[in-house]
């Protein structure tokens, strides 16, 4: 061990992070060490959903009554994994490949 290295701690798998974004609003930002972009999509999360519950018209289903909270949480998913997948990969000192091939 190189004590001229900082230790880091492990990074949390990304499809966990990916579980937890799907499960809750900004639950996988805090898991991917970023709380505070976590906390402002469960917020807006709550607030889209509330104003557009507010305005919708009563006969419109559940998911169209807080179409906008559901849209900003749909938001938050891909943005959580990806955070979480560069940290990992940044962390176990891996480069980043393109899948895409160069013609």
């Amino acid at each position: 061990m190189d004590p001229n290295k900082p230790l880091r701690a492990p990074q949390p798998n990304p499809y966990f992070v990916l579980a937890a974004a799907i499960a809750l609003p900004g639950m996988g930002h805090v898991l991917a060490g970023k709380a505070q972009r976590g906390l402002g999509f469960a917020f807006f999360t709550l607030v889209g959903a509330w104003l557009t519950a507010k305005f919708a018209s009563p006969d419109v289903d559940v998911i169209g009554r807080h179409a906008a909270g559901v849209f900003v949480w749909a938001l938050s998913i891909p943005d959580a994994y990806r955070i979480a997948r560069l940290r990992a990969v940044m962390s176990s000192g891996s480069s980043l490949r393109s899948t895409r091939s160069t013609p």
